[in-house]
């Protein structure tokens, strides 16, 4: 047996032994997620035993560094883990900001007193994330931005507004972007510093969206202390690290793109709702749009994989992030607006234990705003055409 056979087995054997059968179907969203953090309520028992567990193994981040305790896994086991958790049907551990943008920022840029105070609770999921970019008047404009902080010998001081904060209520620190020197060039003197949500003048406001539900804050920062050893990379360097951090947050919002829709496919739901004849959809206009959207997520998945190997090769992602958040998030509306003309006038149903709740009309409502998160589709395009089109 070679290593790598071992490597599947022991990891099958694990899985098998370790992950609640509860567990073993895709999440739906809000509660159904777990986003860990110091007043994260569980869902269920299973719920946090699952996070517990794969974060005790350094599986939810698996090719993060063993040192600061993520799985250590190289290329060919961290493809290996993935066939072996989709075999199982089992969903993710832990849902993080802290994976998916600060934590790989803070692995290339942070100092090892950073990566040794904050990655191990990421891993853990003890610790939950929000990101501090966007302003009131920057957001395309990112660079800029306005709240600054202020030298005071050891420490910082804060003020400014943030805007469009994602779960700024829920969550424990935030990585953040502030103007350190105010007479510098637009994207010089910005830093990119963390600070912990509960720290005196941090005051979070929900902003309630179209759907109902309220993810996003306004954040204001009066007078807020910031530790001069909570600088990621260098004072006055931040931009370049908050672009590095952008390709990850593109990445997290294009994978919207492959994600099950409540639990089940698009083809599963449509034969639910329509019925079969013949062993096919009996709507024909519908069942063509189903189709369609199913081969362009297959191939959409083939691509993200490869652009992965690639990043894990040595190659920086780069502008590719850029194509994989804007054909992700087009392609998550696109499915939304599918599964509304699946379901017919039932599509619509706002309330009641029926309806989720309005899951499926609140999610497409939602959707909308995924072209505008983390760059707008027109930046995008932007980018895609200089940079990996060379249309100057």
């Amino acid at each position: 047996m070679s290593d790598l056979q071992a490597f599947r087995q022991e990891t099958r054997d694990w899985l098998e032994e370790n992950c609640p059968l509860s567990m073993r179907q895709p999440a739906k969203a809000g509660e159904d997620m777990c986003w860990g953090g110091r007043n994260f309520k569980f869902s269920s028992e299973d719920q946090k035993l699952w996070m517990q567990r794969m974060g005790a193994k350094g599986w939810t981040a698996p090719d993060w560094p063993a040192e600061y305790g993520g799985g250590g896994l190289d290329r060919a086991q961290h493809k290996i883990l993935k066939e072996e958790l989709a075999r199982i049907n089992a969903r993710s551990p832990l849902d993080s900001f802290g994976i998916w943008m600060i934590g790989p920022a803070i692995l290339k840029f942070g100092s090892e007193a950073l990566k040794q105070q904050h990655l191990p609770p990421i891993i853990r999921g003890e610790i939950r994330w929000c990101q501090g970019y966007s302003e009131p008047g920057a957001g395309s404009d990112l660079a800029g931005l306005q709240s600054k902080a202020e030298d005071r010998g050891d420490h910082f001081i804060a003020n400014g507004q943030k805007v469009w904060t994602s779960y700024g209520d829920k969550a424990d620190w935030m990585f953040c972007l502030l103007r350190t020197d105010p007479d510098a060039k637009k994207q010089m003197g910005i830093s990119l510093v963390l600070f912990d949500m509960e720290t005196e003048g941090v005051t979070a406001k929900p902003i309630k969206l179209i759907s109902g539900s309220s993810p996003f804050c306004e954040t204001f920062l009066d007078d807020v202390r910031v530790e001069k050893d909570q600088v990621v990379g260098e004072v006055n360097q931040g931009w370049t690290i908050a672009k590095y951090l952008l390709t990850h947050e593109r990445e997290m919002i294009g994978g919207m793109g492959r994600a099950e829709a409540g639990g089940k496919s698009l083809s599963q739901v449509a034969v639910k709702a329509l019925g079969i004849d013949n062993g096919r959809l009996h709507n024909p206009l519908l069942r063509g749009e189903v189709a369609k959207w199913e081969i362009d997520a297959a191939c959409f998945a083939l691509t993200a994989e490869r652009v992965t190997d690639e990043v894990k090769s040595g190659h920086g992602v780069g502008a590719t992030s850029a194509m994989l958040k804007y054909y992700g998030t087009e392609l998550n509306k696109r499915r939304f607006e599918t599964l509304l003309k699946v379901n017919g006038s039932d599509a619509m149903v706002w309330d009641g234990e029926a309806s989720d709740d309005g899951w499926l009309p609140r999610t497409w409502l939602r959707t909308k705003g995924n072209s505008i998160e983390g760059g707008t589709s027109e930046v995008q395009l932007n980018v895609i055409a200089k940079n990996i089109l060379g249309l100057g």
